[in-house]
C-alpha cells in the first residue's frame, strides 16, 4: 500500500515519547512491504539535519520547517477562538502545502494519522481510508494542567481542554477508525460516545537496546528521566523534591538522587542546591544512570498514556517505583512487577523496600523485565497494529459501499 503518514514531531531520531511510537510504525509498515512518506515539522537546523536519518525506513520524507516563536505565535492567535491553540501550534504553511501536493501526485491506500494536533492537514481529504491515532487523549491532559496552575491561567487550560475535546469529537467521526495508547485512554476514547469504531495498543520497548548489564549499582542512588523542560517531570520532581525526598534522607543519610534529562528550567538546576541531588542536564545516553541506579522513580502527578522511561528502565532490569496514574500507562501489575505509591510517605517506604533488600530488588528486576518481553514488545503491538489498519481499510470499504 502507499501510506501518507503524518505525525506531530519529525520521528527521528527514537528519542523522546513523542517520536519513539510512529518512528516504530513507520519501521514496521515499511519492513512489511508498504512505501511511507512522512509527513512532519521539524523545529531547528539540527533537528531536520538529524531526521534525514529517517530515509532508510521509509519512501520518503517531507518536512515543514517552524520556528518555536512564530509558532508559539501561531497558538495565542487561537486563545480566544474555537480553534485549539494546540492546532495552531503545529500548524505549518509549508507542511500544508506538501501534504497537498502529495494527495495530488499520486494514488494513497490510507493516510495514518499520529496525534490529532496533526489530523487538520488531512482532515478535509475524502475517498481515502483514515486511522487517527490520538495516542493520548490531549484534550484531558489539558484538563489536568488547570489543576496545578493558579487562577486565572487555570481558567485558561480548562478552555483550552473543552476546545480539544470537542476537536477529539469532530475528528472522531471523520476518520475510519481510532486508536489510542492504552486501555484507559481507549476508555476515555469511547466514552465520547462518537459512535466512531476504536481500538487501542501499547507502545513497545526496544529490549535489546533497553537490556540489563552484568554491572554493579550503587544501593545509595536512586535516578529520575526525563526531560526536563516538560511541566509535568518539573512538577512531579518539585514535589517529590520538597515532600519526600527530606523523609529518604533521614531513613538513608547517604542516598543521592540524579535527576537526568535535557534542558532543565532553572528552577529545576537550583533542585541540585539540595544535598544529595544532581540534575544532570543533557546527557548522551540515558542507560549508565538508570543501571547504576537502585531504582527510578516516577512520581507523576500529570501523566497521559504510556510513560516510556518506567518501559525502559524495567526492560533494563532496574525497579521501579511510580504513582498510580502513570502505573495506569503500563501493562503490568503493582507489586508484582513494580510498585505503585501516591503519597510521599508511601513513596519513601516503597523506595526504602527496595534499596534496603537486594532480594527484594532481584525480584522486582526480573519480573519487570520479563514483563516487558511478554507484554510491551514492539512486535507485539505492531501484530495489533496490522489488524487495526485491516479493519479501519474494511470500514472505509463498508461506508464507501453505501453511499449511493
Amino acid at each position: 500500500m502507499n501510506i501518507l503518514y503524518l505525525c506531530h514531531r519529525f520521528p527521528f531520531p527514537p528519542k523522546r515519547g513523542g517520536k519513539i511510537r510512529p518512528f516504530n510504525m513507520i519501521r514496521h509498515l515499511s519492513a512489511t512491504g508498504h512505501q511511507v512518506t512522512v509527513c512532519s515539522l521539524a523545529r531547528s537546523t539540527e533537528e531536520a539535519e538529524e531526521g534525514r536519518g529517517i530515509a532508510p525506513y521509509c519512501a520518503g520524507f517531507e518536512m515543514g520547517h517552524v520556528k518555536e516563536l512564530v509558532q508559539v505565535a501561531r497558538m495565542i492567535v487561537r486563545l480566544p477562538v474555537l480553534t485549539p491553540s494546540s492546532m495552531g501550534y503545529f500548524y505549518s504553511p509549508e507542511l500544508a502545502e506538501h501534504v497537498r501536493r502529495l494527495l495530488g501526485s499520486k494514488k494513497w491506500d490510507l493516510i495514518f494519522v499520529h496525534c490529532s494536533s496533526v489530523a487538520q492537514y488531512v482532515e478535509h481529504v475524502t475517498g481515502i481510508p483514515k486511522i487517527l491515532d490520538f495516542g493520548d487523549m490531549d484534550s484531558q491532559k489539558w484538563f489536568e494542567y488547570a489543576n496545578y496552575k493558579p487562577f486565572p491561567l487555570s481558567l485558561g487550560y480548562r478552555f483550552e481542554g473543552a476546545k480539544m475535546l470537542a476537536a477529539e469529537k469532530r475528528l472522531a467521526r471523520q476518520v475510519d477508525l481510532c486508536t489510542a495508547t492504552t486501555r484507559a485512554e481507549w476508555e476515555t476514547l469511547n466514552n465520547y460516545q462518537t459512535g466512531a469504531d476504536t481500538d487501542w495498543f501499547p507502545n513497545g520497548v526496544d529490549a535489546d537496546f533497553f537490556c540489563p548489564l552484568d554491572e554493579s549499582y550503587d544501593a545509595d542512588t536512586i535516578s529520575f528521566i526525563g526531560r526536563m523542560d516538560y511541566y509535568p517531570n518539573q512538577e512531579c520532581m518539585a514535589r517529590f523534591c520538597e515532600q519526600t525526598w527530606p523523609l529518604l534522607k533521614s531513613r538513608r543519610p547517604a542516598m543521592k538522587l540524579l535527576i537526568v534529562g535535557a534542558d532543565p528550567s532553572p528552577a529545576m538546576r537550583k533542585l541540585g542546591d539540595l544535598p544529595g541531588v544532581t540534575v544532570t542536564g543533557s546527557v548522551p545516553d540515558v542507560r549508565p544512570f538508570i543501571r547504576g541506579s537502585a531504582l527510578m522513580v516516577a512520581p507523576l502527578n500529570i501523566a497521559r498514556g504510556t510513560q516510556n522511561k518506567i518501559l525502559e528502565a524495567m526492560a533494563m532490569g532496574v525497579p521501579v517505583v511510580t504513582s498510580t496514574i502513570a502505573a495506569g500507562g503500563v501493562d503490568a501489575e503493582s507489586v508484582t512487577h513494580f510498585l505503585v505509591a501516591d503519597t510521599p510517605q508511601a513513596y519513601a517506604d516503597a523506595i526504602m523496600q527496595i534499596v534496603d533488600s537486594p532480594a527484594e530488588r532481584n525480584r522486582l528486576a526480573v519480573a519487570g523485565r520479563q514483563r516487558m518481553l511478554s507484554h510491551h514488545a514492539w512486535p507485539r503491538s505492531m501484530v495489533r497494529l496490522e489488524g487495526i489498519i485491516d479493519r479501519g481499510i474494511a470500514n472505509f470499504s463498508r461506508k464507501k459501499g453505501t453511499v449511493k
